[in-house]
């Protein structure tokens, strides 16, 4: 694993430092789109890269999965229950695919920001893995990378045949009922190159409920000749997923039960990207990307009634449960235009960019609501009702530049800038309570500094500021007295105002010897204006509210290192993360224990001071991935996995007498043998002492408190409860893969 910068595709190169020892220097890019590269020495950030080889090596299931075993500062929350749906987070801040998550890292495929219109949301599922070439993980709040860019950004590259000219073939199975195939492929000619890539996965899931069934397709034809670049890629998926939810405490001794189901997500994506580059004689390069992103998700997630009233009998009208059944499709298309100059004058290079970039998109969203009956199991004849039909739209234009200049030979500037124009439009089609236009607006700046004291030694310090602006879920959830359950039910509320960020940073990067390289950072970003969901702490504890919540602030360290002895590779990442609020928050939480009335007489209120924790934030994690090869034929690796206490959602005072989420170690185990020329066996173990542990909690109230498990319909016995997230169970899987050259690195 390097350290390097995001982008399209570039190359390793070698500068001779006046010893006359030779420094490795990785290019990197300096936007999401394709341009001319800056070296690692220049960039201004602890950037840190995962290639295929890495993912393939450690058997990762996809990408949110090699970022949590390879990438410092990352961790994953399984709030979904299936392993294709976590949470993503990065130095405090989210890519997730549930609604109710404050999103806070952008996530690139080829220049393409793939987080979905409607709320910003990450579906991991989307990505195939054997599709990666590489995986650039972008701190801070680089302007240049547009939107919502809070804490981070996340680009992948994908394969092109020209880089992979061969064939893979490659199968396995195991725990869960897990059986999976994957086929990639390569050619090259003298101009023109194609890659195509399929993955079919199907899991019966290691708890009750929780299957899944994966269908990714991808294709990239490329063309290459002179000063000309040129490339188009498609990706289809089809996907059905299932989860099993959070579980209240007191039933965790039963790990693999479902609170209540079902839970089915099933999406289905077509994805067209058109990237281009071209020369313009020996210092301008134009590069273009254009794209069509269509998105069709239908989701059925079972809920808790919060309206029940014991009081009244049970029957239609006064149901315990319900369905939310809802239809979502997203349409979004955009392109982006950038000029890049690279030139020498003297001892000072210079290095500037520009550019120009457009995205709009077209959401549906028909929600039905469907009573369910008194049973955990929440299938049901009743008719559905339509509740909502909203058509949202965005559009946003960005202009931006930057420029990176040699101040001397070993010292370099970079300025950046990116001005954001935004529109959300909701219309409702049902009435006029969801009509509502809003405007964003702001110019973001960017300025950083690195310097070279000896060839082997990079010091850099930056600042740069973002701006994240409210997606249409939020917009259309902001009412406290009008709590939504998640993704579903909506009302007219109040406008939020955009999240601004500001970020400071300073580290160094470099070679500790030949065999040895370390990376250390120090960051700071404070939010202002900061959008959380509110739990509304009701029976459903997906039910909530957006709100702004005034000043937040994340900032910590980060430390990495690794190093090659012969045979054996270490990596270690280590990362110390303070999430924190900064402003007095007054937050409705009837199921905290420490409640009270605050505001006014009968409310169950708690405040969160400022130093008190976020949510969802561990403050150690720790990573160590271990690789000993002690023949050519043969390879073993190890992944160890730490992560300290977390607080869960409805705690944000830190005081609930359930405590905090407890932390936890995980041991993950590969190996693989070249039994012949192509093929090899390779097997891997995940959770190798099956550890029991969670990554997220959040209060709630458990209603399934009669005997065995039912409902009371009483309410008698109903009680405030700390649920939590299951981690997944240990499991061990086998497989053989047959290939011609070299492709994913397996």
């Amino acid at each position: 694993m390097a350290r390097v910068a995001a982008g399209s595709e570039s190359t390793d190169i070698a500068s001779q430092s006046s010893s006359g020892s030779r420094l490795d220097v990785v290019v990197i890019e300096t936007s999401p789109y394709p341009d001319i590269g800056v070296p690692l020495d220049q960039v201004p950030g602890n950037v840190q890269r995962l290639r295929a080889g890495d993912m393939g090596a450690s058997r990762a299931l996809d990408a949110s999965d090699a970022l949590n075993r390879l990438a410092g500062s990352v961790t994953v929350n399984d709030t979904q229950g299936n392993p294709f749906q976590p949470d993503v987070s990065f130095r405090g801040f989210t890519a997730s695919p549930a609604l109710g998550t404050p999103q806070g890292l952008s996530v690139f495929v080829d220049g393409v920001r793939v987080n979905e219109a409607f709320g910003d949301t990450v579906n991991w599922d989307l990505i195939p893995r054997s599709a990666i070439s590489r995986l650039d993980v972008i701190p801070g709040s680089n302007p240049i990378f547009g939107l919502n860019t809070l804490g981070g950004a996340l680009a992948v590259t994908t394969k092109r045949g020209s880089d992979y000219p061969a064939t893979s073939i490659v199968g396995y199975g195991g725990s869960y009922g897990r059986r999976a195939l994957e086929l990639e492929s390569g050619a090259r000619g003298e101009r023109f190159d194609v890659f195509v890539a399929g993955n079919a996965l199907d899991d019966d899931g290691w708890a009750d409920h929780n299957p899944g069934s994966i269908r990714q397709g991808f294709g990239k034809v490329g063309y290459r000749h002179s000063d000309t670049d040129v490339t188009l890629s498609i990706t289809a998926d089809r996907n059905r997923l299932e989860g099993n939810q959070t579980l209240p405490l007191s039933w965790l001794n039963d790990s693999t039960q479902a609170y209540t189901w079902p839970d089915i997500q099933e999406n289905h994506l077509a994805f067209l990207d058109l990237n281009a580059r071209q020369g313009l004689g020996a210092h301008l390069v134009l590069a273009a990307v254009g794209y069509y992103r269509e998105l069709h998700t239908d989701t059925v997630n079972s809920n808790v009634n919060d309206a029940f009233l014991p009081s009244e009998p049970v029957g239609s009208g006064n149901q315990p449960t319900y369905n939310a059944i809802d239809r979502t499709g997203q349409y979004q298309q955009g392109a982006a235009l950038q000029l890049t100059h690279d030139r020498q004058f003297g001892e000072h290079r210079n290095i500037a960019t520009v550019g120009v970039t457009y995205d709009h998109s077209d959401t549906s969203f028909l929600q039905w609501y469907q009573e369910a009956g008194t049973r955990r199991d929440t299938r049901s004849d009743a008719v559905p009702t339509l509740t909502t039909l909203l058509q949202a739209s965005t559009a946003a234009a960005g202009l931006y530049a930057t420029d990176n200049l040699g101040l001397t030979a070993r010292t370099y500037l970079t300025l950046s800038a990116r001005y954001n124009d935004a529109q959300v439009h909701l219309d409702d089609q049902l009435g006029t309570a969801l009509d509502g236009r809003h405007s964003f607006a702001r110019l973001n700046p960017a300025i950083g500094f690195t310097t070279n004291p000896t060839p082997a030694m990079t010091l850099y310090a930056n600042y740069n500021e973002g701006m994240r602006i409210p997606t249409p879920v939020e917009l259309t959830c902001a009412d406290p007295s009008a709590p939504c359950s998640l993704p579903n039910a909506f009302s007219a509320d109040p406008p939020l105002k955009p999240v601004v960020s500001r970020t400071y940073e300073i580290g160094a990067h470099g070679e500790l010897a030949q065999y040895a390289h370390f990376a250390l950072a120090l960051f700071r970003t404070t939010l202002n204006d900061d959008i959380q969901f509110i739990s509304s702490g009701a029976g459903s504890i997906s039910s909530g509210y957006f709100q702004n919540v005034g000043q937040t602030r994340r900032q910590g360290v980060e430390l990495g290192a690794d190093a090659t002895f012969r045979d054996l590779r270490v990596n270690v990442d280590y990362s110390y993360i303070q999430a924190t609020f900064l402003s007095p928050l007054i937050l409705n939480s009837p199921n905290n224990s420490s409640a009270a009335p605050i505001s006014c007489a009968n409310c169950a209120q708690i405040l969160a001071a400022p130093g008190d924790r976020g949510p969802g934030s561990p403050a150690h994690v720790g990573k160590v991935r271990v690789e000993y090869t002690p023949t050519p034929r043969a390879s073993l690796g190890m992944n160890i996995i730490a992560q300290s206490k977390q607080y869960a959602r409805g705690d944000e005072n830190n005081a609930d007498a359930n405590g905090p989420v407890p932390g936890f170690v995980l041991v993950h185990l590969d190996g693989s043998y070249k039994l012949a020329s192509h093929w090899v066996l390779f097997a891997h173990a995940d959770n190798v002492f099956d550890r029991r542990y969670s990554t997220f909690g959040v209060l709630g109230k458990n209603e399934f408190t009669g005997p065995n498990q039912t409902f009371d319909p009483t309410g008698s016995t109903w009680r405030s409860e700390q649920f939590r997230s299951v981690g997944t169970r240990r499991g061990v899987w086998i497989g053989l893969r047959f290939s011609t050259g070299s492709t994913s690195g397996d």
